[in-house]
């Protein structure tokens, strides 16, 4: 037997990996459904796991052959209980026994693939009392190959099982997900990856800093094989011991306390403190985009526990990200907040294009810091109606001086200045009359049809042209005759539209007399086929016409008496004259 000290090394992530559902975290309740189903003997013939990477995917369907095959000395019966080791459980976790086939749907695609699987269901397990196959990555399989298990799938032996795993469950087809039962791996909480964690490092003798724990399980997203890998590099990084500061520079993070600072320096629009603080961090190893993406985590921390008071607890979050993003959160605004939040989402963007990630970032706090210059809708609207701005409420900052860098201290962290209302009220207030939008004045009928043309009031302009033809028209009251068919109800909305328009009432009456004359569109018609007729009559277009066979006057402009003819191929015969 090899010596432990010449064997080869086994990562946490395989040396700790859940041989049985007592020792799989983060998934109580897959395994509590699952535990009814097998105590009340309603085991489905098909499952679908999913998840982000590294929750628990193949391991929990090894697991599941496990316990579809338990046989102890009473006999085979399947159960979740797997304390004791089974008389197949020891190949099935070590991967070599014969009735349970692994499958890699990446590099197995094709139907060739699944026809082997179609062909082997046929025979009956050799020793276990199920044949199980597991399909990893399922939602590689190609389109006929998910055709040809279909039936297989619907319709299997009783001594067959089917155990999907994918990370992309939408691109599994419908037919599949209808047959099988489906279970969603969440994300393991930071509170059971910091224990499980903690655990571990017990197991391993090795000691550990809580806050290098919390990095740590930030960054491995609830994937419990990512923090575990993360976790083994950091004990290498660090000669056998987790501390923060080797997480730290292992991850490429700037000091938590000094992105607080950095943030801090920013809201207060002192922009030269700001700069030589992410210099400073760059120059202890920093890169300047994670700098970025650290400054958007905390804003987007701060914005939380605004909003969320109880997020400030979460248990992943180090001392300092406790105690000042909630002191934080009750000084800035939300606006301040919201904004900073999208120019560094997109500053994220801009120093992973640049070519020097440093000035990219710099620019990007330049612009953060001066964004407080920008007016708040409240200042805008007071500028526009020449009133003063409205005092600010709990959690409005007013506006400071510049700070003596040069940035904008509307941000500052300060306690708002005491207003000066003897001030406020001795300004000027203009009347709200004298700051309405002016108002149209409409003298003809022709004048009401350019308007609502101008207000861009289509139902008014086309009934005005050719629903009604005016009868008599004066300044407040208009007298017309409506066509048959013509809905009354365009009456008062003429009567509305002029209203708002000119500011005045305005009496439409209805002529009783049948309508008699031409519309105003029936005469703009008659007036262009005058015009053609008589460019027609020209002899210059004559002339032209008879040059040119197959020539059509197509279109005629009138412009002091004189018709410009605008000759063009002919159209095809269906089209009309224009």
């Amino acid at each position: 037997m090899a010596d432990a000290t010449t064997s080869p090394y086994l990562v946490l992530a395989r040396k700790y990996r859940p041989a049985d559902f007592t020792t799989l975290v983060g998934q109580d309740a897959m395994v509590q459904t699952l535990g009814n189903a097998f105590t009340q003997n309603r085991i489905h013939h098909a499952f679908i796991l999913t998840g982000v990477r590294g929750v628990g995917k193949t391991t929990t369907a090894r697991i599941l052959a496990r316990a579809f095959n338990y046989e102890d000395a009473s006999g085979p019966h399947p159960t979740l209980d797997l304390s004791v080791e089974g008389e197949h459980c020891r190949a099935i976790i070590e991967g070599r026994h014969v009735d349970v086939i692994e499958m890699d749907a990446a590099s197995n695609t094709g139907i060739g693939d699944i026809r082997e699987i179609i062909d082997s269901v046929k025979y009956a397990p050799s020793s276990a009392p199920y044949k199980v196959y597991v399909i990893d990555e399922v939602h590689m399989l190609s389109t006929a190959a998910f055709n040809g298990l279909l039936k297989t799938l619907e319709e299997p032996p009783p001594y067959v099982k089917f155990i999907f795993a994918t990370t992309e469950i939408r691109k599994v087809p419908v037919t599949i997900l209808s047959r099988c039962m489906r279970f969603d791996l969440r994300r393991i909480t930071p509170e059971i990856m910091t224990a499980y964690l903690e655990s571990i490092l017990g197991q391993e003798g090795i000691g550990f800093e809580p806050e290098a724990l919390a990095m740590i399980v930030r960054a491995g997203e609830g994937s419990a094989r990512d923090n575990l890998s993360l976790l083994d590099q950091a004990i290498a990084h660090g000669n056998g011991t987790v501390t923060a500061a080797t997480v730290k520079a292992m991850l490429g993070l700037g000091d938590r306390a000094r992105i607080i600072d950095l943030f801090e320096e920013l809201m207060g629009g002192q922009i030269g403190a700001a700069v030589e603080t992410m210099r400073a961090l760059y120059d202890m190893g920093a890169d300047p985009q994670t700098l970025v993406a650290d400054l958007a985590d905390f804003t987007h921390l701060v914005t939380r526990i605004k909003v969320v008071p109880a997020a400030a607890e979460d248990v992943s979050l180090t001392p300092d990200e406790r105690k000042r993003g909630a002191e934080l959160a009750g000084k800035l605004p939300m606006r301040a907040l919201t904004r900073a939040w999208q120019i560094l989402f997109k500053g994220y963007d801009e120093v992973a294009r640049a070519n020097n990630g440093l000035q990219a970032a710099e620019m990007v706090l330049i612009r953060l810091a001066y964004a407080a210059d920008l007016p708040s809708p409240d200042d805008l609207i007071a500028k526009l109606a020449n009133q003063p701005a409205p005092a600010p409420g709990p959690q409005t900052m007013m506006p400071m001086p510049r700070g003596p860098s040069g940035g904008s201290s509307a941000m500052r962290i300060e306690q708002p200045r005491p207003v000066d209302t003897e001030a406020i009220s001795s300004q000027p207030v203009v009347p709200q009359a004298q700051i309405q939008p002016a108002l149209a004045s409409v003298g003809s009928y022709k004048e009401l049809i350019a308007l609502a043309q101008a207000k861009r009031d289509v139902l008014v302009k086309l009934a005005l042209e050719g629903s009604m033809r005016p009868i008599s028209f004066e300044q407040g009251r208009i007298e017309v005759a409506l066509l048959d068919g013509t809905d009354p109800g365009i009456i008062a909305t003429l009567s509305a539209r002029l209203q708002a328009w000119t500011g005045d009432r305005w009496l439409i009456m209805v002529s009783s007399k049948p309508p008699e004359g031409l519309t105003v569109r029936q005469q703009t018609e008659q007036r262009k086929q005058a015009d053609h007729a008589a460019a027609h009559e020209d002899p210059l277009v004559k002339a032209i016409l008879e040059t040119f066979p197959g020539a059509r006057v197509v279109n005629v402009k009138v412009r002091d008496d004189a018709a410009i003819v605008d000759d063009a191929p002919p159209p095809p015969p269906e089209e009309d004259d224009e």
